[in-house]
Protein backbone atom coordinates (compact mmCIF):
# COMPACT_ATOMS: atom_id res chain seq x y z
CA UNK A 1 0.00 0.00 0.00
CA UNK A 2 1.82 3.35 -1.43
CA UNK A 3 -0.72 6.01 1.05
CA UNK A 4 -1.12 4.13 4.37
CA UNK A 5 -0.54 7.14 6.78
CA UNK A 6 -3.64 8.57 4.42
CA UNK A 7 -5.31 5.55 4.63
CA UNK A 8 -4.86 4.96 8.39
CA UNK A 9 -6.30 8.45 9.32
CA UNK A 10 -9.43 8.47 6.84
CA UNK A 11 -9.64 4.77 8.78
CA UNK A 12 -10.22 7.21 11.98
CA UNK A 13 -12.63 9.89 10.70
CA UNK A 14 -15.33 7.26 9.94
CA UNK A 15 -15.87 7.15 13.71
CA UNK A 16 -15.55 11.26 13.78
CA UNK A 17 -19.42 12.50 14.96
CA UNK A 18 -19.19 15.53 13.33
CA UNK A 19 -18.67 13.77 9.81
CA UNK A 20 -22.61 12.59 10.50
CA UNK A 21 -23.55 15.30 12.64
CA UNK A 22 -22.91 18.83 10.74
CA UNK A 23 -23.76 22.16 10.63
CA UNK A 24 -25.89 21.37 7.60
CA UNK A 25 -28.47 18.81 9.47
CA UNK A 26 -28.32 21.36 12.16
CA UNK A 27 -29.05 24.82 10.50
CA UNK A 28 -32.38 22.43 8.94
CA UNK A 29 -33.06 20.58 11.44
CA UNK A 30 -36.46 21.80 11.62
CA UNK A 31 -39.03 21.87 9.22
CA UNK A 32 -40.06 24.77 7.58
CA UNK A 33 -43.78 25.63 7.38
CA UNK A 34 -45.67 24.59 4.21
CA UNK A 35 -48.25 26.89 4.21
CA UNK A 36 -50.41 24.06 3.57
CA UNK A 37 -54.20 23.23 5.84
CA UNK A 38 -53.18 19.83 8.21
CA UNK A 39 -50.65 18.78 10.51
CA UNK A 40 -47.11 20.34 9.94
CA UNK A 41 -44.00 18.48 9.59
CA UNK A 42 -41.85 19.43 13.05
CA UNK A 43 -38.18 17.97 11.43
CA UNK A 44 -37.05 18.13 8.14
CA UNK A 45 -36.07 15.15 5.74
CA UNK A 46 -32.23 16.02 6.35
CA UNK A 47 -32.87 15.74 10.39
CA UNK A 48 -35.20 12.32 9.64
CA UNK A 49 -31.74 11.19 7.35
CA UNK A 50 -29.19 12.28 10.06
CA UNK A 51 -31.10 10.55 13.03
CA UNK A 52 -31.36 7.33 10.33
CA UNK A 53 -27.53 7.64 9.13
CA UNK A 54 -26.24 7.47 12.83
CA UNK A 55 -28.55 4.76 13.45
CA UNK A 56 -26.84 2.59 10.89
CA UNK A 57 -23.35 3.74 11.06
CA UNK A 58 -23.51 2.70 14.40
CA UNK A 59 -25.89 -0.28 14.51
CA UNK A 60 -28.52 0.83 16.99
CA UNK A 61 -32.03 0.29 17.35
CA UNK A 62 -34.74 3.05 17.26
CA UNK A 63 -35.13 3.76 20.34
CA UNK A 64 -31.50 3.59 21.37
CA UNK A 65 -31.00 6.25 18.16
CA UNK A 66 -33.79 8.38 19.81
CA UNK A 67 -31.45 8.21 22.82
CA UNK A 68 -27.96 9.03 21.09
CA UNK A 69 -29.08 12.22 18.88
CA UNK A 70 -31.01 13.73 22.10
CA UNK A 71 -27.49 12.70 24.19
CA UNK A 72 -25.85 14.54 21.32
CA UNK A 73 -27.69 18.00 20.92
CA UNK A 74 -27.55 18.20 24.99
CA UNK A 75 -23.84 18.11 24.82
CA UNK A 76 -23.62 20.20 21.82
CA UNK A 77 -25.68 22.58 23.79
CA UNK A 78 -28.00 22.97 20.99
CA UNK A 79 -31.91 24.41 21.49
CA UNK A 80 -33.41 21.22 18.94
CA UNK A 81 -35.68 18.73 19.59
CA UNK A 82 -35.37 14.77 18.90
CA UNK A 83 -37.28 13.02 16.91
CA UNK A 84 -39.08 10.36 18.43
CA UNK A 85 -38.63 6.70 17.20
CA UNK A 86 -42.01 6.21 15.97
CA UNK A 87 -41.76 9.14 13.95
CA UNK A 88 -37.97 8.07 12.45
CA UNK A 89 -39.97 4.67 11.67
CA UNK A 90 -42.77 6.22 10.34
CA UNK A 91 -40.70 9.05 7.69
CA UNK A 92 -38.29 6.39 6.58
CA UNK A 93 -40.97 5.05 4.47
CA UNK A 94 -40.97 8.26 2.05
CA UNK A 95 -37.86 9.69 2.95
CA UNK A 96 -35.74 10.49 -0.36
CA UNK A 97 -32.14 9.32 -0.36
CA UNK A 98 -29.73 11.65 -2.27
CA UNK A 99 -26.20 9.03 -3.03
CA UNK A 100 -23.32 10.79 -1.97
CA UNK A 101 -21.11 10.27 -5.05
CA UNK A 102 -17.89 12.09 -5.93
CA UNK A 103 -18.37 13.56 -9.21
CA UNK A 104 -16.51 12.19 -11.97
CA UNK A 105 -14.51 13.52 -15.29
CA UNK A 106 -15.55 11.63 -17.84
CA UNK A 107 -16.75 8.31 -19.05
CA UNK A 108 -16.47 5.67 -16.21
CA UNK A 109 -15.07 2.03 -15.98
CA UNK A 110 -18.09 0.27 -14.29
CA UNK A 111 -19.11 -2.94 -12.55
CA UNK A 112 -22.41 -4.35 -11.44
CA UNK A 113 -23.03 -7.08 -8.43
CA UNK A 114 -25.68 -8.09 -6.21
CA UNK A 115 -25.87 -9.67 -2.75
CA UNK A 116 -28.63 -10.92 -0.75
CA UNK A 117 -29.57 -9.13 2.69
CA UNK A 118 -30.89 -11.19 5.16
CA UNK A 119 -35.09 -9.91 6.32
CA UNK A 120 -36.82 -11.97 8.95
CA UNK A 121 -36.03 -15.29 10.91
CA UNK A 122 -33.95 -16.51 13.19
CA UNK A 123 -30.60 -17.30 11.54
CA UNK A 124 -28.81 -19.85 9.89
CA UNK A 125 -27.78 -21.13 13.83
CA UNK A 126 -31.38 -21.47 14.77
CA UNK A 127 -31.86 -23.50 11.82
CA UNK A 128 -29.18 -25.65 12.36
CA UNK A 129 -29.82 -26.47 16.43
CA UNK A 130 -33.58 -27.29 15.86
CA UNK A 131 -33.29 -28.84 12.67
CA UNK A 132 -35.74 -26.69 11.00
CA UNK A 133 -36.29 -24.98 7.19
CA UNK A 134 -37.36 -21.61 8.47
CA UNK A 135 -39.32 -20.48 6.26
CA UNK A 136 -40.05 -17.31 7.62
CA UNK A 137 -36.40 -16.57 6.83
CA UNK A 138 -36.63 -14.02 3.60
CA UNK A 139 -33.90 -12.05 1.42
CA UNK A 140 -33.83 -9.04 -0.84
CA UNK A 141 -31.50 -8.37 -3.26
CA UNK A 142 -29.06 -5.31 -3.32
CA UNK A 143 -27.72 -4.62 -6.89
CA UNK A 144 -24.48 -2.24 -6.80
CA UNK A 145 -23.03 -0.47 -9.73
CA UNK A 146 -19.41 0.20 -8.53
CA UNK A 147 -16.76 2.59 -10.38
CA UNK A 148 -13.41 1.55 -10.81
CA UNK A 149 -12.57 4.13 -7.56
CA UNK A 150 -14.65 2.17 -5.22
CA UNK A 151 -17.82 4.90 -4.93
CA UNK A 152 -21.19 2.87 -6.05
CA UNK A 153 -22.71 5.23 -8.87
CA UNK A 154 -26.28 3.59 -8.87
CA UNK A 155 -27.98 0.85 -6.47
CA UNK A 156 -31.28 -0.55 -6.03
CA UNK A 157 -32.83 -3.03 -3.92
CA UNK A 158 -35.17 -5.81 -5.12
CA UNK A 159 -37.33 -8.96 -4.42
CA UNK A 160 -34.91 -11.66 -4.12
CA UNK A 161 -36.22 -13.48 -7.62
CA UNK A 162 -36.19 -10.23 -9.25
CA UNK A 163 -33.46 -11.38 -13.02
CA UNK A 164 -30.07 -9.43 -12.38
CA UNK A 165 -30.16 -8.35 -16.25
CA UNK A 166 -33.87 -7.11 -16.32
CA UNK A 167 -32.46 -4.93 -13.00
CA UNK A 168 -28.87 -3.95 -14.37
CA UNK A 169 -30.81 -2.48 -17.38
CA UNK A 170 -32.52 -0.37 -15.64
CA UNK A 171 -29.90 0.47 -13.18
CA UNK A 172 -27.80 0.99 -16.38
CA UNK A 173 -30.33 3.39 -18.09
CA UNK A 174 -30.90 5.22 -15.19
CA UNK A 175 -27.12 6.63 -15.19
CA UNK A 176 -26.16 10.08 -15.60
CA UNK A 177 -22.85 9.82 -16.61
CA UNK A 178 -21.11 7.74 -19.74
CA UNK A 179 -19.41 4.30 -19.42
CA UNK A 180 -16.03 3.41 -21.25
CA UNK A 181 -16.17 -0.08 -19.95
CA UNK A 182 -18.30 -3.03 -18.60
CA UNK A 183 -17.64 -5.50 -16.34
CA UNK A 184 -20.15 -7.95 -14.98
CA UNK A 185 -20.49 -12.10 -14.76
CA UNK A 186 -22.63 -13.69 -17.06
CA UNK A 187 -25.81 -13.06 -15.49
CA UNK A 188 -25.89 -10.02 -17.84
CA UNK A 189 -25.42 -11.93 -20.99
CA UNK A 190 -28.04 -10.87 -22.25
CA UNK A 191 -29.10 -8.66 -25.88
CA UNK A 192 -31.11 -6.22 -23.59
CA UNK A 193 -28.22 -5.73 -21.56
CA UNK A 194 -25.54 -5.18 -24.36
CA UNK A 195 -27.96 -2.47 -25.71
CA UNK A 196 -28.58 -0.28 -22.71
CA UNK A 197 -24.55 -0.18 -22.44
CA UNK A 198 -24.79 0.93 -26.13
CA UNK A 199 -27.13 3.82 -25.33
CA UNK A 200 -24.90 5.07 -22.18
CA UNK A 201 -21.72 3.95 -23.80
CA UNK A 202 -19.13 6.17 -25.43
CA UNK A 203 -18.43 4.85 -28.69
CA UNK A 204 -15.93 2.56 -27.61
CA UNK A 205 -17.06 1.08 -24.72
CA UNK A 206 -15.58 -2.05 -23.86
CA UNK A 207 -17.72 -4.37 -22.94
CA UNK A 208 -16.74 -7.86 -20.89
CA UNK A 209 -19.40 -10.64 -20.36
CA UNK A 210 -18.81 -14.22 -19.98
CA UNK A 211 -20.65 -15.85 -22.66
CA UNK A 212 -22.60 -18.83 -21.58
CA UNK A 213 -20.41 -21.91 -22.57
CA UNK A 214 -23.01 -22.86 -25.19
CA UNK A 215 -23.09 -19.97 -27.03
CA UNK A 216 -22.81 -19.09 -30.48
CA UNK A 217 -21.65 -16.29 -32.85
CA UNK A 218 -25.10 -14.12 -33.35
CA UNK A 219 -25.23 -14.01 -37.35
CA UNK A 220 -27.09 -10.68 -36.89
CA UNK A 221 -24.60 -8.39 -34.55
CA UNK A 222 -24.79 -4.86 -34.39
CA UNK A 223 -23.53 -2.26 -32.10
CA UNK A 224 -22.44 -3.78 -28.86
CA UNK A 225 -23.28 -7.21 -29.47
CA UNK A 226 -20.44 -7.68 -32.40
CA UNK A 227 -18.27 -7.63 -28.50
CA UNK A 228 -19.94 -10.73 -27.18
CA UNK A 229 -19.59 -12.44 -30.93
CA UNK A 230 -16.02 -11.60 -30.70
CA UNK A 231 -15.35 -12.73 -26.96
CA UNK A 232 -16.95 -15.88 -28.47
CA UNK A 233 -14.82 -16.51 -31.45
CA UNK A 234 -11.62 -15.95 -28.87
CA UNK A 235 -12.54 -18.25 -26.19
CA UNK A 236 -12.97 -20.95 -28.73
CA UNK A 237 -9.39 -20.05 -29.70
CA UNK A 238 -7.61 -19.56 -26.60
CA UNK A 239 -9.76 -20.89 -24.11
CA UNK A 240 -12.06 -19.07 -21.71
CA UNK A 241 -9.24 -18.50 -18.74
CA UNK A 242 -6.83 -17.39 -21.15
CA UNK A 243 -9.88 -14.68 -22.56
CA UNK A 244 -10.52 -13.27 -19.05
CA UNK A 245 -6.54 -12.36 -18.85
CA UNK A 246 -6.66 -10.67 -22.22
CA UNK A 247 -10.42 -9.41 -21.62
CA UNK A 248 -9.78 -8.37 -17.85
CA UNK A 249 -12.62 -9.82 -16.92
CA UNK A 250 -10.82 -10.20 -13.49
CA UNK A 251 -12.24 -6.52 -13.10
CA UNK A 252 -15.40 -7.53 -11.52
CA UNK A 253 -13.98 -8.37 -8.52
CA UNK A 254 -14.46 -4.89 -7.88
CA UNK A 255 -18.04 -5.23 -8.17
CA UNK A 256 -17.68 -7.81 -5.32
CA UNK A 257 -15.28 -5.57 -2.98
CA UNK A 258 -17.83 -3.23 -3.06
CA UNK A 259 -20.62 -5.69 -1.71
CA UNK A 260 -17.79 -6.67 0.65
CA UNK A 261 -17.43 -3.44 2.01
CA UNK A 262 -21.22 -2.95 2.32
CA UNK A 263 -21.87 -6.03 4.45
CA UNK A 264 -18.81 -5.25 6.76
CA UNK A 265 -19.94 -1.56 7.55
CA UNK A 266 -23.32 -1.78 7.45
CA UNK A 267 -24.45 -5.30 7.70
CA UNK A 268 -25.45 -8.10 5.74
CA UNK A 269 -29.51 -7.94 6.65
CA UNK A 270 -32.42 -5.03 7.15
CA UNK A 271 -34.11 -4.39 9.98
CA UNK A 272 -36.59 -2.78 8.58
CA UNK A 273 -40.07 -4.52 8.34
CA UNK A 274 -41.83 -3.22 4.92
CA UNK A 275 -40.22 -2.88 1.38
CA UNK A 276 -40.32 0.79 1.20
CA UNK A 277 -38.77 1.34 4.84
CA UNK A 278 -36.47 -1.06 3.14
CA UNK A 279 -35.53 0.68 0.02
CA UNK A 280 -34.74 3.73 2.66
CA UNK A 281 -32.14 1.47 4.69
CA UNK A 282 -30.52 -0.17 2.01
CA UNK A 283 -30.26 3.22 0.39
CA UNK A 284 -28.69 5.12 3.68
CA UNK A 285 -26.01 1.93 3.82
CA UNK A 286 -25.12 2.90 0.17
CA UNK A 287 -24.64 6.52 1.01
CA UNK A 288 -22.74 5.74 4.26
CA UNK A 289 -20.05 3.41 2.15
CA UNK A 290 -19.75 6.52 -0.56
CA UNK A 291 -19.31 8.90 2.37
CA UNK A 292 -16.56 6.59 3.93
CA UNK A 293 -14.78 6.06 0.34
CA UNK A 294 -14.36 9.79 0.07
CA UNK A 295 -12.47 9.80 3.18
CA UNK A 296 -9.86 7.56 1.43
CA UNK A 297 -9.22 4.50 0.03
CA UNK A 298 -5.89 2.29 -0.20
CA UNK A 299 -4.18 3.23 -3.08
CA UNK A 300 -2.00 -0.07 -4.14
CA UNK A 301 0.13 -1.37 -7.05
CA UNK A 302 1.44 -4.78 -7.98
CA UNK A 303 4.79 -5.74 -7.40
CA UNK A 304 6.13 -8.50 -9.57
CA UNK A 305 8.97 -10.92 -8.49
Amino acid sequence: MQNWAAYEKSLRRRGDLTIWFDEKAIEAWNASPTGLPGGQKRYSDLAILTALTLRAVYHLALRQTEGFVASLICLMGLELETPDHTTLSRRSGALEIQRHVKQHRGPVHLVIDSTGLKIVGDGEWHAYKHRSSNKRRSWRKLHLAVRSDGFVEASVLTESTADDAVVGEALIDGLEVPVASFRGDGAYDTRAFYAALGRVGTSDIDIAIPPSRRAVPSRAATGTWRQRNEAIVRIDQVGRRQWRKEAGAHQQARAENGVYRYKQIVGDHLRSRTPDRQRTEAAIGVAIVNRMTALGMPESRAIRF
